[in-house]
């Protein structure tokens, strides 16, 4: 087994590089690593309805798709993520409490107690530490969590709520329970960097076969690749979501202005703009110019630039109707 620590905490580059150890490299791995702040999203997901949107952008959080599935998990610096790539014939590949088992063996073994609960969570005293999910290609499984080690519990909860009100989909949902990091619940303080240490080294023994690995050159050329061409694109991360409508109402200096948006593919294929706000040129013409228009604020504003838009929404700016929109 391939024991991979790699010092990239670029999210995008890093959700790249667990579809390479899973696609690319033959043998099996473990990796761990950290991202920057983001938000990554499940396969399944409408992005948009599990972020909150203001906060991500006011912040700049990156916002990632993964290839698995499960719900949307906050990332920063105090957070450890960890992947395991195994192949086998065995149908039941995805066997979460195996997976996880290394982690919990660590914790437990620093003194705090630990435990694999429900479907994929690890748990201490009712909270939520670690979230996990799994991809499977061809006969190798991609078994990938989240570690809460020391992160910002405020940036965690703010960058994850959203108004449930604003979408209707039938995308999969993340489950929102009560979270905890690991060095709340320890007795002696340990630095993330050591707990990483000990993490590691605990694999390295548990596998008998395992070797620590860097990736090279020819290996980074390809995960940034795929970084460039496909993780940090809007088709990907927005465009691959299931159909939703969106509703956002918001109150103007010109009055109620009410945002209706229907989405296939991320493109808006409907969009009716209802209100109490006066017009002199009406605002059909915006509503038109909004149609096979990217549900993404950059190309809006671009559909939205040639108009003079106090003509059509008065006393109402470009930017309050793109934040009607999101």
């Amino acid at each position: 087994m391939l024991c991979i620590y790699h010092e990239s905490t670029d999210p995008y580059f890093n959700i790249a590089a667990d579809e390479y150890i899973l696609k690319y490299l033959k043998e099996d791995c473990f990796m761990l690593w950290r991202n920057d702040n983001a938000i990554i999203v499940g396969k399944y997901q409408n992005t948009l309805s599990e972020i909150n949107y203001d906060y991500v952008k006011a912040n700049n959080i990156a916002v990632v798709r993964r290839i698995s599935g499960g719900g949307a998990v906050y990332h920063d610096l105090g957070n450890l993520n960890f992947s395991f790539v195994k192949a086998g014939e065995d149908s039941n590949l995805t066997d979460f409490k195996k997976f996880t088992q290394p982690i919990v063996d660590v914790i437990q073994s620093l003194g705090v107690d630990a435990r694999f609960e429900g479907k994929n969570d690890l748990m201490i005293d009712g909270k939520k530490f670690s979230g996990n999910a799994a991809h499977i290609y061809r006969n190798r499984i991609l078994h990938h969590g989240t570690i809460l080690f020391a992160s910002e519990m405020r940036n965690v909860s703010e960058a994850l709520k959203i108004n449930p009100v604003k979408y209707q989909d039938k995308a999969v949902k993340s489950v929102p329970k009560r979270v905890t990091n690991i060095s709340e619940h320890l007795k002696t303080p340990l630095s993330l960097e050591a707990f990483t240490k000990k993490l590691m080294e605990h694999v390295l023994t548990i596998y008998p076969d395992s070797k620590l690995y860097s990736f090279t050159e020819d290996d980074i050329k390809i995960i940034t690749q795929l970084r460039d061409e496909k993780y940090t694109t809007h088709e990907w991360n927005y465009g691959k979501s299931p159909d939703y409508s969106f509703k956002k109402a918001i109150r103007t200096k010109g009055g109620l202005l009410e945002m209706n948006i229907e989405t296939k593919n991320g493109i808006i294929e409907n969009v009716k703009i209802f209100g109490d706000f006066f017009s002199e040129k009406g605002i059909e013409a915006i509503e038109n110019a909004l149609l096979n228009v990217a549900h993404e604020e950059n190309a809006i504003r671009t559909a939205l630039s040639k108009f003079d838009i106090d003509k059509h929404f008065s006393n109402i700016t470009i930017d309050e109707l793109i934040e009607a929109m999101f």
